[in-house]
């Protein structure tokens, strides 16, 4: 072997060393210390990587519970109180129990009672249809039926329904993430609380129209007439700008506003039938034919 192929090898190993030697320094140099304790919260975390805690994955939402003081008001929805609970053991700190929520479509402008008034021909977006113009029918306030929020659930827990153009919610695959509702450009999808068996009471309308106009848009469009305010014993319903809205904190799912609703805009969901009262026909006693 000839001096210069030994003098090349020995030149390429002697640049190895020194490149390994320089880079084990520079690590060492500006080596950045990460607490153990996010690891661990990282790992109890459900990786769903949502969002719906506020951060933008898991191990953020972890490293920002290990270096916060109090997080009682630091919440991941998709673990829900028996993740934060385990959280909260590690970290040894306190953390508020929350009731879950459920994802609630606050539109039911189906097809068959919200026509059709124009076609849109652009890319089927609600994003870009907001943006550009106010929906293929008379209601700007209503669903604009691309099916944003079915695309950005992670859970499967969202289609749309062909037949009304609705998106429906499965409730037992929703964890409460929020990302639906931060996806829908018309501010729709609320998170409403979770009550024992999924009964919920809520407007299904955010027509804000004068009820003359909110009428003609969408049969069953919420028309401002203050019925379902005045017949609650618990004052949950508030009116505002035309339109009413049920607290679900205050709500004692009585159901007396559905009854009254005109427009049958209030929808309940899970509830029994109701029971029908017997009427006892009153039978008056024969008269007694007396001989004249």
């Amino acid at each position: 072997m000839s001096e210069s192929v030994l003098y090349s090898i020995f030149l390429l190993a002697s640049l190895g060393i020194i490149a390994a030697v320089v880079l084990y320094l520079v690590s060492k140099k500006f080596y950045v210390y990460e607490d153990p304790l996010i690891g661990e919260v990282d790992a109890i975390l459900p990786a769903a990587n949502c969002g719906g805690c506020g951060s933008p994955g898991c191990k953020a939402f972890a490293e920002k519970l290990v270096k916060t003081e109090d997080i009682s008001d630091l919440f991941c929805p998709v673990g829900g109180n028996a993740v934060m609970k385990m959280v909260a053991e590690v970290l040894g700190k306190q953390v508020a129990e929350k009731e879950p929520t459920l994802a609630v479509i606050r539109c039911q402008g189906a097809c068959d009672v919200r026509p059709k008034t124009t076609e849109y021909q652009g890319p089927r977006n609600c994003a870009i249809s907001a943006m550009i113009y106010s929906g293929e029918t008379d209601c700007q306030y209503g669903c604009l039926g691309d099916g944003d929020c079915v695309a950005v659930c992670k859970f499967d827990a969202m289609y749309m329904d062909e037949a009304t153009g609705l998106p429906v919610v499965i409730t037992d695959k929703c964890t409460s993430c929020g990302a639906c509702a931060e996806a829908c450009p018309r501010d729709i999808i609320e998170m409403r609380p979770k009550h024992k068996k999924d009964l919920k009471i809520f407007v299904g309308c955010l027509n804000e129209d004068k009820a003359g106009i909110a009428k003609k848009s969408c049969d069953v469009a919420c028309i401002g007439c203050s019925k379902c305010e005045d017949i609650c014993p618990k004052d949950a319903i508030t009116m505002l700008n035309n339109l009413a809205y049920i607290d679900p904190i205050t709500c004692t799912l009585c159901r007396k506003c559905v009854e009254v609703c005109p427009t049958h805009s209030i929808i309940e969901t899970n509830f029994p039938p109701k029971k029908v009262k017997k009427v006892e026909a009153i039978v008056e006693p024969e008269k007694i034919k007396t001989d004249a």
